[in-house]
């Protein structure tokens, strides 16, 4: 599916998209559903990325913003990834969601509105594209985001690949 096509499957994308001041999409295929893929990213938190947020915290306040402590630790299972707007989604919360079709959630801090997107493709495997959408609400929004881009790409794509993990299925007795 081409890119165009799959902007306009998703009401109100085409406009965020139009808006913003940072777009990036990453693609990965895996044999999961949507709910496993979103759960499996939002659950990834290894050592390394904590170590990034306890760096993020002395930059902020560099730049006079605030850190309201760390991200807490998550382990989200399939279920409890929500589709109904305004609900929470870690620290993000829902903007617009369509089971088996897309799912996205934002943040808005005072430098940024940062939204991350899924898109799945269905085949066999599923394709799953993720969407970074970043508007920039004051001048600290390109400073802060021009020094952790790098860093943003690393995370992002690892986070794809926990989301292709296959779930740990409990055996039965």
């Amino acid at each position: 599916m081409k890119n165009e096509a799959l902007f306009t499957a998703v009401p109100h994308l085409p406009h965020l998209i139009e808006s913003a001041d940072h777009v990036d999409m990453k693609s990965i295929s895996g044999e999961v559903s949507l709910r496993q893929f979103i759960a499996g990213m939002i659950s990834y938190s290894p050592g390394w990325v904590k170590f990034l947020y306890g760096v993020r915290w002395f930059f902020v306040r560099l730049l006079g913003m605030k850190q309201e402590g760390m991200p807490q630790e998550l382990t989200m299972q399939a279920e409890d990834v929500s589709f109904v707007t305004g609900e929470p989604a870690a620290f993000f919360s829902v903007k617009m969601a369509k089971e088996d079709k897309y799912w996205f959630a934002g943040i808005t801090e005072s430098h940024l509105t940062a939204h991350l997107g899924v898109i799945v493709e269905p085949g066999q495997p599923n394709r799953f594209h993720v969407l970074t959408i970043v508007h920039y609400n004051r001048w600290t929004g390109p400073v802060y985001f021009n020094v952790i881009r790098p860093f943003h790409h690393i995370v992002v794509r690892q986070m794809m690949k926990a989301g292709v993990q296959q779930p740990l299925r409990l055996q039965e007795a």
